[in-house]
């Protein structure tokens, strides 16, 4: 008997250790975004600029290439070439209180980019094909810092259908969106700046 105590209360303390743990189940909706992107897994594909009101040169006329490189049950890398710039992956993530979007921005050399990791956490359920990231704490602390008080209030959106995969960015007077299409999937580019060619 003092033995079948022993197990049980070894038992109960292991349970109480995992109810401890933090829950990555995601609401419903944000579960199906993430494994519909999970599911383009080792695919790129080529996108169009659709809305750029800055109308900036950085992306006009340039090739855009997304692509879903590396995928963990929670976790999802998705470099954003432009032309030959390599210096932007998008990070999704799975946490205890929802989905995080982060901007990991490099330099040739591998290096961190000043403005880097910047993003946003979709603590609200969204829909199962839009996810909707307003700029964090600590995003709007840097853009502060950086000397980019017009970027605090940014919201970056994802769209994911069957036949289209959307990047928006969203603040007052300001809309750049990116469409890329599904239905055709192109070479993979190089790896990214700082990250391994494997």
């Amino acid at each position: 008997m003092k033995f079948s105590g022993i197990l049980l209360g070894a038992a109960l303390v292991s349970l109480q250790s995992l109810a401890a743990l933090p829950s990555l189940h995601s609401h419903p909706y944000q579960q199906t975004f993430f494994d519909s992107l999970a599911s383009l897994c080792g695919q790129a594909f080529a996108g169009r600029l659709v809305t750029d009101t800055a109308g900036s040169d950085s992306f006009s006329g340039k090739a855009l290439i997304m692509h879903v490189r590396e995928c963990t049950d929670t976790q999802l890398h998705i470099p954003f070439h432009v032309g030959d710039d390599r210096s932007r992956t998008w990070i999704i993530t799975r946490t205890g209180s929802g989905l995080t979007l982060k901007h990991d921005h490099r330099h040739k050399d591998g290096s961190e980019d000043a403005l880097t990791m910047y993003g946003g956490i979709a603590s609200e359920p969204g829909f199962a094909q839009v996810q909707s990231f307003p700029a964090d704490a600590y995003t709007q602390w840097m853009f502060a810092e950086q000397g980019l008080p017009q970027s605090i209030p940014n919201i970056w959106r994802m769209f994911v259908y069957p036949d289209m995969f959307s990047y928006q960015l969203v603040r007052e007077g300001r809309e750049f969106r990116v469409d890329f299409d599904l239905t055709a999937p192109v070479d993979t580019p190089p790896a990214p700046w700082g990250a391994d060619e494997g």
